[in-house]
């Protein structure tokens, strides 16, 4: 199973993206765990996670995330904005997974 860590300044703005993803997951019959958190959080939960999206409001952080995600051989990108804004929870999960597939690679 697959897991994705999405992450944003308080965990609750991505909750509603997670809802959307797992929905997707859910009517493609792909089992999928998905959690989010808020930035404190961020470097307790990434080990646990096969990748992380960032909340595109926390995109500054990228910089410092990306070095403990690249230790621990997570890939972590940021969340396309239009994506985010329109809560395409179908897209962004194709994203992530297809992300877990190429070794972080961002197709």
């Amino acid at each position: 199973m697959n897991k994705i860590l999405l992450c944003c300044a308080a965990g609750m703005s991505t909750s509603m993206v997670v809802q959307r993803m797992e929905k997707a997951a859910k009517e493609k019959n792909i089992a999928v765990e998905i959690n989010a958190v808020g930035l404190d959080e961020f470097v307790e939960q990434i080990a646990n996670y096969d990748c992380c999206l960032l909340g595109p409001q926390i995109k500054y952080k990228l910089a410092d995330f990306k070095p403990l995600a690249d230790e621990l051989h997570k890939p972590i990108v940021v969340i396309n904005t239009m994506d985010y804004g329109m809560m395409n929870g179908e897209k962004i999960l194709a994203e992530a997974l297809a992300m877990i597939q190429n070794g972080g690679q961002v197709q």
